[in-house]
């Protein structure tokens, strides 16, 4: 059985500017999986920076009030959401409420660097 801990993960910060902590991964456990897992927060005011990914991705809300941007299209965003992200999409997220976002991201094929391109300074 595996398993692993939020807080025994590394926080760091993600080339978007997301706080971010990788939970799984293929290449870092060994795991048989095709996707990774991390969970990620926007604090109160922030936003993430514009990006694509050639993989797809899904969002999954834990906690706070945001804004999902995807190519042209703008929604609101909670707790209980989850966002589907297709491959190649400029996408990025705001934090428009008083309290950290924090979501889950799932990236199938798993993230991998050279597969992202981020954009802004």
């Amino acid at each position: 059985m595996f398993l692993k801990y939020l807080k025994d993960c590394r926080e760091f910060i993600a080339g978007d500017d997301s706080i971010l902590r990788e939970l799984l991964h293929p290449d870092q456990t060994g795991l048989q999986i095709r996707y990774s897992l991390a969970h990620a927060e926007v604090r109160a005011g922030q936003m993430t920076k514009p990006h694509k990914l050639k993989a797809a991705e899904v969002y999954y809300i834990t906690a706070g009030e945001g804004l999902m941007h995807i190519d042209d299209d703008s929604h609101e965003v909670g707790p209980e959401c989850a966002v589907y992200i297709p491959p190649d999409s400029m996408q990025y997220i705001e934090n428009t409420g008083n309290s950290d976002l924090k979501f889950l991201c799932i990236v199938d094929p798993a993230w991998r660097e050279e597969d992202e391109e981020v954009f802004g300074n």
